[in-house]
């Protein structure tokens, strides 16, 4: 064809150019209209654009509304489904698009195939996005088991509904997932042989939940493993966030298997001393002493009290250089902090007692007798 011949007249030119147009448009690729092509590529657009007007507008609306009411959850709900909405608008886009394009065959079959995981992968990302807000309007039963339970089975359920998401998604595609399964057990034999370290951990960590041997936020310690504050409890090993500020990652089996002291269930903290006072001291000086420390310790709010706590105060033994008074107590708060306050005014209180007492205290010495023997110049130590 001849295009824009100077013997044709306007219209004729004109018709041609329609003529041309058109054969454009129907021209084929990979057996594909252009024209359903570009269409197609246009409902995508058009859907872009959607998506972007949903996101700025009609997503801030229901936000809007979810906080007018008295329940949290609603908004946490929609805090959490608010990325897989804004998948709508694409899925709706691209199955208008394929309607278009017209597919048979081969082409038709993974068109459908595509929507269905699409729409299948949207539904199970708002699934496992859902969990978390399920499980924050579950706290209350989070104090009757544990921090750590309720954190362990929400991960539980986020990975198995992402487990059945990839499952029914292959099941589309006509992947059996059971036989994969069943095809994997003596793989699975061989992997577990090799990996007893790690159910080893993971039965570890289900005893520390089960035992309640801590929680997160709790002060404990191992004799030769760590000490610090637990973070949090994982699969296979617990993270804990040493005094220095640094973080240890220790397997749950050496929390599990040792002895385990939690410092932040303690109810009161102790005081343990025992305060050497000189030999020189009177029964009546040592005492007063005693009933001083006592009077001091009973009078005290800071402290706690017998039948609640016990509570010595006595003259316990003859040291080497010293007569030792135990003093043996239980402050009320357990804060290190608030702990080593009260123990720093105890500190001076003791001291002013034993000095109102006439005494004072005693230090390590030694006495050396020196004797003049028999002979000149001869000494005897």
């Amino acid at each position: 064809m001849t295009l824009l011949q100077s013997n044709k007249t306007l219209p004729e030119q004109l018709g041609e150019l329609g003529a041309l147009v058109t054969e454009v448009w129907n021209t084929s690729f990979f057996d594909i209209n252009t024209g359903k092509i570009i269409v197609a590529l246009a409902i995508v657009i058009l859907a872009l654009l959607v998506r972007g007007l949903v996101s700025h507008h009609v997503l801030r609306l229901l936000a809007r509304l979810a906080k007018k009411t008295k329940t949290e959850f609603d908004d946490h709900l929609f805090a959490a489904i608010a990325p897989p909405f804004k998948m709508i608008p694409i899925i709706v886009g691209l199955f208008f698009a394929v309607q278009v394009l017209g597919l048979s065959g081969n082409a038709l079959t993974f068109g459908a195939n595509f929507m269905r995981s699409l729409i299948a992968y949207a539904i199970f990302w708002a699934l496992v996005r859902s969990v978390e807000p399920v499980f924050h309007l579950m706290t209350p039963l989070g104090k009757a088991l544990s921090p750590a339970i309720m954190d362990w089975t929400k991960k539980t359920a986020k990975a198995l509904l992402a487990f059945i998401g990839g499952a029914a998604i292959l099941e589309i595609w006509g992947i059996q997932v059971g036989p994969m399964l069943a095809g994997l057990g003596i793989f699975g034999v061989a992997v577990a042989l090799g990996a007893q370290d790690l159910f080893k951990n993971l039965i570890a960590g289900l005893l520390i939940l089960a035992e309640r041997r801590f929680n997160p936020g709790e002060w404990i310690k191992v004799d030769g493993v760590v000490e610090g504050t637990a973070e949090k409890i994982n699969f296979r090993s617990t993270q804990i966030r040493r005094f220095d500020k640094s973080i240890v990652h220790v397997p749950n089996a050496k929390l599990s298997d040792n002895a385990l002291i939690n410092y932040s269930r303690m109810t009161h903290r102790r005081i343990y001393w025992k305060v050497g006072l000189l030999y020189s001291a009177s029964v009546d000086q040592l005492r007063a002493v005693q009933q001083g420390v006592l009077r001091y310790i009973e009078d005290n709010p800071d402290f706690a009290n017998p039948p609640e706590v016990s509570t010595f105060i006595h003259i316990d033994s003859f040291n080497d250089s010293s007569i030792d008074l135990m003093i043996y107590c239980f402050t009320k708060t357990t804060n290190w902090g608030e702990w080593l306050k009260i123990k720093e005014d105890f500190v001076c209180a003791v001291k002013d007692i034993v000095a109102e007492a006439g005494t004072d205290f005693a230090f390590p010495s030694r006495t050396i007798y020196v004797e003049q023997s028999g002979e000149p110049g001869g000494i005897t130590v």
